[in-house]
C-alpha cells in the first residue's frame, strides 16, 4: 500500500538549530544551490506532523536529516512534542563521521539522550524487538542516486522490517543531486549484495521516495511483501534542477563535484587505484603508484573519513578532475585509461569490482579492449526496459 501526500504551501518558522558538525559541504558553485527554492520532505512538515501526533515514533536518519535552516529533523520533531523512541543509523553513523565500512556500535545521542541502533554490519535490518512499541517509522536520508550508495540498501531492509512487523513507514523525500541521470549496467541477480540490492542501473535517476515506491511496487522485498508506505514529497522540485546538499552525505563526498563524479569514480574502489581517500579532494581525483607517471600526483594520509587510506604515505600518479565539467552520464573513460596504463594488469581488478558493477561483463569488456562506445551499447536494451518500468513510480517531472 502506498500513500502519497500531495504538495502544499510551505511555512518557515523555526527558532532552533543543530550544533555545527564537520559535515558541512563545500559548494563549488553558488548557482548550484536551490535550497531557497526547493523544500525537502522534512520541510513539508504540515503534511507529516498530523500523522505523528500521539504516535510512538522510530526514525532512520543521520547528519543529512536536516531542514532548510539546518535544524536537525530529530531536534525539530522533539520540539514539536513528537514522541521519538529510537534513532536508527545507517553506514557512517548518526552524525556521519565513520569511515566507509567501519563497524558502528549502538549507543545514545549525547544531545537528546535517545537510543541509537546501528543498521550497519550484522544488524542491517531492524529486529522485531527493536520495533516493539513503535507505531510508525520515519526514513530521512539523503541519497546521491547511485546503486552502490548504501542508504538505499538500508531503505530496503527498513521497508522489509516494517512490512513484516506491520509498522507504517513514512519517507521524507529529498532531491537527487544526480536526478536526471539514468545510466550504467543493470545489476544481475547473482551479484546482489549490500552495495547492490535490486536490478537497477548504476545511476537510477530517482529520489529516495520514488525509489521506495519502486521497491514496494515491484515487490522486491522478501517473499514479495509490501509495507504501508507514505511519501512526504519535496515542494517546488523538478529533477532537472541542480541541487547542492546542505551537508556532506558521507565523509568522503565533500562537495558537488565529488557527488557528481561519485558513480563513475567509485568503480575504482574495485581496483588497485585510489579515488583520493586520505586527501581533501576525495572522488575528484584518481591515481596509484602503478600508473604511468604524470604531472599530477598526490600522497594519501589519514584524515577525517579515512583512518588508513589506500596507499597511505605513497605517491600516486593520476588525474585531477576537480574542475572537470559536470557529468550527464556514467563515465568509463578514466577506468579504461587507468587499466590500459597500469604496470601490471593482472593486479588491477579485485573481487569487489563485480559487486560494484553488478555484472562480470564490464570487467571482461575492459580486459578484452572493447571500446566505451560498444560497452555503452551493451546497456541500451536493459536501460530502455528500466526507464519504462521507472515511469510509474516517478513523483516529479
Amino acid at each position: 500500500m502506498i500513500k502519497f501526500i500531495a504538495k502544499s504551501a510551505f511555512v518557515a518558522a523555526f527558532l532552533f538549530s543543530i550544533p555545527t558538525y564537520s559535515s558541512a559541504i563545500q559548494t563549488n558553485n553558488s548557482k548550484e544551490i536551490n535550497a531557497a527554492v526547493i523544500k525537502t520532505g522534512a520541510d513539508n512538515y504540515e503534511k507529516y506532523l498530523p500523522l505523528l501526533k500521539d504516535k510512538k515514533v522510530g526514525i532512520v536518519t543521520n547528519q543529512t536529516g536536516i531542514l532548510s535552516n539546518k535544524t536537525h529533523v530529530v531536534d525539530f520533531l522533539l520540539e514539536k512534542k513528537i514522541a521519538i523512541q529510537t534513532i536508527f543509523a545507517p553506514e557512517h553513523g548518526f552524525r556521519g563521521t565513520a569511515d566507509a565500512g567501519e563497524h558502528i556500535v549502538d549507543g545514545k545521542d549525547p544531545k537528546t539522550g535517545l537510543s541509537i541502533i546501528s543498521l550497519y554490519g550484522d544488524n542491517k535490518k531492524p529486529k522485531p524487538a527493536q520495533l516493539s512499541g513503535i507505531d510508525v517509522m520515519i526514513f530521512d536520508l539523503q541519497d546521491v542516486g547511485a546503486r552502490f550508495y548504501t542508504y538505499i540498501s538500508s531503505l530496503h531492509y527498513v521497508m522489509e522490517a516494517c512490512a513484516e512487523n506491520n509498522v507504517p513507514l513514512i519517507v521524507f523525500d529529498r532531491p537527487n543531486p544526480n536526478g536526471s541521470i539514468v545510466d550504467g549496467p543493470l545489476l544481475e541477480k547473482e551479484f546482489t549484495s549490500f552495495v547492490g540490492m535490486h536490478p537497477i542501473p548504476l545511476l537510477h535517476g530517482m529520489t529516495i521516495g520514488e525509489y521506495a515506491q519502486m521497491v514496494n511496487g515491484e515487490k522486491w522485498l522478501k517473499d514479495g511483501a509490501q509495507c504501508k508506505l507514505t511519501i512526504i514529497p519535496c515542494l517546488d522540485y523538478k529533477r532537472t534542477m541542480p541541487y547542492s546538499l546542505l551537508v556532506k552525505p558521507s565523509p568522503n563526498l565533500p562537495n558537488d563535484q565529488s557527488i557528481n563524479l561519485y558513480a563513475s569514480l567509485c568503480l575504482f574502489e574495485g581496483t588497485n587505484v585510489s579515488v583520493g581517500r586520505g586527501t581533501e579532494t576525495q572522488f575528484q581525483i584518481y591515481g596509484s603508484p602503478y600508473l604511468s607517471k604524470t604531472n599530477f600526483t598526490f600522497t594519501p594520509k589519514p584524515n577525517f573519513g579515512a583512518k588508513d587510506p589506500l596507499y597511505n604515505g605513497k605517491e600516486c600518479f593520476g588525474e585531477d578532475l576537480t574542475s572537470y565539467p559536470k557529468l550527464k552520464q556514467l563515465e568509463l573513460k578514466w577506468l579504461i585509461k587507468a587499466y590500459q596504463n597500469t604496470s601490471d594488469k593482472t593486479k588491477f581488478f579485485n573481487a569487489f569490482f563485480t559487486k560494484l558493477a553488478g555484472t562480470k561483463k564490464l570487467q571482461q569488456q575492459i580486459e578484452t579492449g572493447i571500446s566505451e562506445t560498444e560497452i555503452r551499447k551493451s546497456w541500451k536494451k536493459d536501460l530502455e526496459t528500466f526507464k519504462k518500468m521507472r515511469v510509474k513510480y516517478l513523483i516529479y517531472k
